[in-house]
């Protein structure tokens, strides 16, 4: 809570992922923030397809959080309780506050995230799936969403003579509230690219290998299809993390895990704690809308500190996605463009950089207190 000492409110932010690291820097200039990961490093997870590609860009999508704040403090080490505004981490030491935003994120199977709390060893393991990669003929992709349909477009854009097979229950790719012309699209530029889709039936059992590296693998469909490969990974499977929720916090998840949130992205039920990104019920889980929810909710945080303004409402955004196949393919829906966008618009505003620049006008503070 707010000290004698001290006229600036406290915030504390559970979670460095897209949303954490943008409510902790936005309010740095007008709170006590403190940051809590167990991580040294935020990870952009946005251009780990690449990385596992081209492992030079290991070196462009970690940036330690001790770049972030110019003012407040980053906390390595986890919250393992969080009830109300009192957060207890796994050192033993307990954080009260003003403000609670919980920022926690989702685990998604590797290489799409890393859940390696050290950079050197995250670093170490991309670099090992890749030489699992790199002497692989035959590569299985499991799930045809954005994910799946993004690494079939890495490797194959920097791998063109691998096989690749994109697998998937669903009659089609990439399930959800798209355009059919987004997925024709997609569709067309994966058949020019030499991909195999496998949709629309079961699989009768996942490969028996570990995903990313580098094993025989031969599975079949419920429709009798046989797959196989050297090398297969799991691109499905989105787990929030929300189990150190405790009281009234915990009673606020949905049977998914994800948090109830109301229109300001305030927990159901809570004063002065919010929830954004991949942990709240309010949109999809996408980067881009973590972000745009971090804005919001610094917004009404920073309106209550001021008081010279109301809290900021959050509303859903309309389907919107871009889906890189490569730095020079691929497609999407965005605001602002009329029907599909296609591998020139794509190429630009995602597929080449993987919007690493972004992050690096983030991390661009003079060194925080770390404890």
């Amino acid at each position: 809570m707010t000290t004698e000492n001290s006229q600036r409110p406290s915030v504390v932010v559970v979670g460095g992922g897209y949303a954490g690291v943008n409510v902790a820097k936005a309010l740095d200039d007008v709170a006590d923030v403190t940051l809590v990961d167990p991580k040294n490093a935020f990870v952009h997870n946005v251009a780990a397809w690449r990385a596992l590609v081209e492992p030079e860009w290991l070196d462009r999508i970690f940036f330690p959080y001790d770049r972030l704040l110019a003012h407040g403090t980053f906390l390595r080490d986890r919250a393992v309780a969080v009830d109300g505004r009192h957060v207890t981490l796994a050192s033993g030491r307990e954080l009260a506050a003003d403000y609670v935003v919980l920022a926690s994120g989702s685990s998604y199977p590797f290489p799409a995230k890393s859940d390696e709390p050290d950079t050197e060893t995250a670093r170490a393991r991309y670099r090992d799936a890749h030489e699992a990669l790199l002497a692989a003929g035959r590569v299985l992709l499991i799930g045809a969403g954005p994910s799946g349909l993004e690494l079939a477009g890495e490797i194959k854009a920097f791998f063109p003579d691998k096989h690749v097979t994109v697998a998937d229950v669903s009659p089609d790719i990439l399930a959800g509230p798209y355009d059919q012309t987004l997925r024709d699209e997609l569709r067309r530029q994966l058949d020019e690219l030499g991909v195999e889709l496998q949709l629309g039936s079961p699989l009768t059992a996942l490969p028996a290998a570990a995903p990313a590296t580098l094993a025989p693998v031969a599975i079949t469909t419920e429709a009798g299809d046989e797959l196989t490969a050297d090398v297969w990974y799991r691109a499905f499977g989105v787990t929030p993390h929300t189990e150190y929720l405790r009281g009234a916090l915990s009673d606020a998840r949905d049977d998914r895990g994800y948090v109830r949130v109301d229109e300001h992205l305030r927990v159901i039920g809570q004063d002065g704690v919010f929830a954004v990104g991949d942990i709240a019920d309010a949109d999809r889980d996408m980067a881009g809308i973590a972000g745009m929810q971090a804005k919001a909710v610094t917004g009404t945080i920073r309106n209550l500190i001021t008081g010279e303004g109301e809290p900021v409402a959050w509303a859903a955004f309309p389907p919107f996605i871009a889906v890189p196949l490569g730095p020079e393919g691929g497609a999407g829906l965005l605001p602002g463009h009329d029907g599909v966008a296609g591998a020139a618009v794509i190429a630009e505003v995602k597929g080449r950089d993987m919007m690493v620049d972004n992050f690096a006008g983030l991390f661009d503070a003079e060194p925080a207190t770390t404890r």
